[in-house]
């Protein structure tokens, strides 16, 4: 929180503010519909050098200015730059009027409190207000390409199934050609079935006339054998019959399994697609749960690496305090100090008897 300004430093802040208002009043009436964004950049220049002046009487106000005119500033060349001029110039509109709103504001509470808390406000709300519009864009990028991926994916999907719906034409069309060929042979055996007939029938007239009475037998056998021939033919009529309808029947059993195995590899379709969704969430799973162990193991790496260091260097420590300690004490002995010093009176007593126990000897 800042601290409220002076009485003089208020009204110097009041008047240049006071001015700003004013040109941002002015310009609003001047912009036309049609202009090429040149009043609005020197308009633009003369309030950002203004409002720079007023604010050098505190850093905080200085640094709000500065984003407020920054913002402004980069709407202005862009507007300038786009092609949807009237747009643009309605937003510059709606941005002019967004500043005076924010001058007023302020001149009001330096008026009432002598402080500028509410340009500080807007100067945060702004950066919000960008800060979420960036999201948005990034959010959107990011379904594009989803979308993107997802439509090459059924481009695949559908050559596939057009490879597929041409082997079944193919498969359809070779079990017509077998049909019409049997229809043929039917056709041809018919024929021969009748020459047949029509040949035996003349050669028994033809008999007739001569032996009547001798073939009268022959006649007999003729007219069973021609009835076994009726016979036969009706059979194989009907067994040609029954085999059409089973062809048929085929045919439609064929048509009913291309059209369930369509259903059927459309389900898979879509149980493969919620497959990969599910994939993809247990794999982003899987790489954040990998990278918080990674980062432990790495936390835990540098611990113990660490800690051998700091006990390496307590080791050395240690043999390094042991070795001026056996060095000092080898000091002291050698040179007879501190506790190993040696008094007069010591000496002496210590000569006598070495006196003493040479005599003895």
């Amino acid at each position: 929180m800042s601290s409220p300004l002076s009485d003089v430093k208020i009204l110097r802040v009041s008047a240049v503010l006071q001015a700003c208002a004013d040109q941002l009043a002015v310009l609003g009436n001047i912009i036309p519909n049609t202009s090429t964004g040149k009043t609005v950049m020197e308009d633009d220049v003369g309030l950002v050098m203004e409002s720079q002046r007023a604010a050098e009487h505190h850093p905080k106000a200085h640094e709000a200015m500065q984003e407020l005119h920054i913002s402004h500033r980069e709407l202005n060349r862009t507007l300038v730059e786009s092609p949807l001029f009237h747009e643009n110039m309605a937003k510059v509109q709606r941005d002019r009027q967004f500043v005076a709103e924010v001058i007023k504001d302020i001149l009001a509470e330096l008026q009432e409190k002598g402080t500028f808390h509410s340009l500080l406000k807007a100067a945060e709300e702004e950066k919000k207000r960008r800060a979420h519009l960036q999201e948005i864009i990034a959010r959107e990028e990011e379904g594009r390409l989803r979308t993107k991926a997802l439509q090459k994916q059924l481009v695949d999907i559908r050559k596939e199934k057009t490879v597929e719906l041409q082997s079944r034409e193919e498969l359809t069309a070779h079990l017509k050609d077998q049909l019409q060929e049997i229809k043929v042979k039917t056709s041809l055996e018919k024929k021969y079935v009748k020459s047949s007939t029509d040949l035996l029938v003349y050669q028994g007239e033809k008999l007739n006339t001569q032996k009547e009475k001798e073939l009268e037998e022959e006649i007999r056998l003729l007219q069973e054998q021609l009835e076994e021939e009726k016979r036969v033919h009706t059979e194989m009529k009907s067994f040609l019959k029954e085999h059409q309808t089973r062809l048929g029947e085929k045919l439609e059993y064929w048509m009913e399994r291309y059209e369930k195995d369509m259903e059927d590899k459309q389900q898979e379709l879509n149980t493969l697609n919620i497959n990969k969704a599910n994939n993809v969430t247990m794999l982003q799973n899987l790489a954040r749960k990998y990278r918080a162990c990674e980062q432990v193991i790495i936390e835990d790496r540098l611990e113990k690496e660490n800690l051998c260091k700091q006990l390496a260097k307590e080791q050395m420590e240690r043999d390094a305090a042991t070795k001026i300690q056996s060095w000092w004490r080898g000091t002291l002995v050698r040179k007879c100090l501190g506790p190993y010093k040696k008094g007069k009176k010591a000496k002496s007593k210590g000569s006598k008897k070495g006196k003493g126990k040479g005599k003895k000897k």
